[in-house]
């Protein structure tokens, strides 16, 4: 592998460190490769290591292709906000305005959701479903008119949870709009503007002809390739580009500024504006996590596809930005792990961990369940004082018939308010979660991954 050859090729002190870590954990995590690039000021740092394949091994570099996952839904927002200003679209209006033939498992849902519940993820109904609708300019729409079959969870706007399945509904309206496929008008109306020459979507022959890597899970100690590669055409709004971190970086620069010609930078600003509360993932604005931090705040995403873990945050106020892109499902841990020690080093920011609060068993009970969600389920024991979490996936990612991924190793959960906790354990150390209350004031929901998984009664 090129770890140690590239680490040693960097010469600036700080981003050195930040790389020095990345490689550590690579190799306890055995992760087969990561690119990562960071902006500060007038300067961009970027590197690569690892490899793309653990079966075809190719050096990974700044340049490497990866699956990024949920940051393409910001692209989608994007979009939409340049609809908004364009005078064609109302984020508040019914989305049936403009998809008439909409329709949802819930009545009442079907009539009233908005395009601001879609890009803030308080559509209520379980987001979570993936399938292949085929590579033609139909594929969206065939898939926007299978939603009908997932049910409504909680009320429309009533609490937050991710919803995957309302940014398949954002891209459709992005196509209604613009009467061109979704991938070309992200294309035309983002990529190519603000110099994103190496993102795009499958399929595209481009990719094949670029260094690109593919996803790798971990199956008895060992990382294998993970496949299918591909997450259907029908995902590509919710989470289909295909980029790199120099192009991220770009990404980033764009959306701190003033919005170069193509977008109003009070479009951007309102893209930052807090909507709603995330719970423990901060706050949300249009596709956007907000942090705040001691004087200012940032904003990010991360993004999951099979064997691929992204994770992108920008500082606006610093002109700071951190990509880091893998191809493992481990990647997340190391990705998390480097906003942590960036923000260390470049902008002075120390990491803080909660306070834990103890908790007897008995004290425990009352959250001790089963929790059922579309991809996978959750089960909750009460052990020594804290939570444990077990998760169990499902399977039917990126189609409904795939199979479950491999078993997920369970995680404490120590309480750090009311109804609110950390996970103390890999590969959700530092995660902050919380129980979500009914109208009866009971548990209802375990809320962890951003889901809002709801419990068996």
């Amino acid at each position: 592998m090129n770890r140690a050859s590239a680490l040693k090729k960097i010469k600036h002190k700080r981003f050195h460190a930040l790389c020095s870590q990345i490689v550590s954990d690579m190799k306890r995590l055995e992760v087969p490769g990561v690119s990562v690039a960071i902006w500060h000021g007038d300067a961009v740092h970027s590197a690569g290591f690892g490899v793309t394949n653990v079966d075809h091994p190719i050096p990974v570099t700044a340049d490497t292709l990866f699956q990024v996952g949920s940051i393409s839904k910001t692209v989608t927002a994007t979009l939409i906000m340049q609809l908004v200003e364009a005078g064609k679209l109302d984020l508040d209006a019914p989305v049936r305005t403009i998809i008439p033939s909409l329709k949802l498992a819930d009545a009442n849902v079907t009539e009233n959701v908005t395009t601001r519940h879609l890009l803030t993820h308080l559509g209520g109904w379980m987001g979570d479903y993936f399938n292949d609708y085929g590579n033609g300019n139909d594929a969206l729409d065939k898939m926007v008119k299978s939603l009908t079959r997932l049910p409504q969870i909680t009320p429309l706007g009533s609490v937050w949870s991710y919803n995957n399945a309302g940014f398949n509904i954002a891209g459709r309206i992005i196509e209604i709009l613009t009467k061109v496929a979704y991938e070309t008008a992200a294309q035309s109306m983002l990529f190519r503007p603000i110099g994103m020459h190496q993102s795009y979507f499958y399929p595209d022959d481009t990719i094949l002809t670029k260094r690109f890597a593919v996803g790798h899970q971990k199956w008895d100690g060992e990382a294998r390739v993970a496949t299918p590669w591909a997450i259907g055409r029908a995902a590509n709004a919710v989470g289909g580009v295909v980029s790199t971190v120099t192009d991220l970086i770009r990404y980033a620069q764009f959306h701190s500024g003033d919005g170069q010609g193509i977008i109003d930078r009070t479009s951007l600003l309102q893209m930052r504006t807090v909507q709603t509360s995330a719970g423990g993932r901060g706050d949300m604005g249009l596709t956007w996590f907000i942090r705040h931090h001691d004087g200012f705040s940032s904003y990010g995403h991360g993004g999951a596809t099979k064997g691929q873990k992204a994770t992108f945050r920008f500082v606006p106020d610093k002109q700071f930005a951190i990509a880091v892109l893998t191809n493992s499902d481990d990647g997340s841990i190391i990705g998390d792990a480097a906003v942590t020690r960036a923000f260390e080093l470049f902008l002075d920011v120390a990491p803080t961990k909660p306070e834990t609060i103890y908790m007897s068993d008995e004290e425990l009970q009352p959250y001790v369940g089963r929790y059922e969600y579309a991809l996978w389920s959750f089960e909750v024991t009460a052990e020594n004082g804290v939570l444990v979490a077990q998760e169990i996936p499902k399977g039917g990612f990126p189609k409904p018939e795939t199979p479950a991924g491999p078993p997920v190793a369970p995680v404490r959960l120590a309480f750090i308010g009311p109804d609110k906790f950390v996970s103390l354990d890999e590969p959700r150390k530092g995660e902050i979660g919380d129980f979500v209350r009914n109208e009866a004031g009971e548990i209802g929901y375990f809320r962890i991954g951003g889901r809002a998984n709801p419990r068996v009664m």
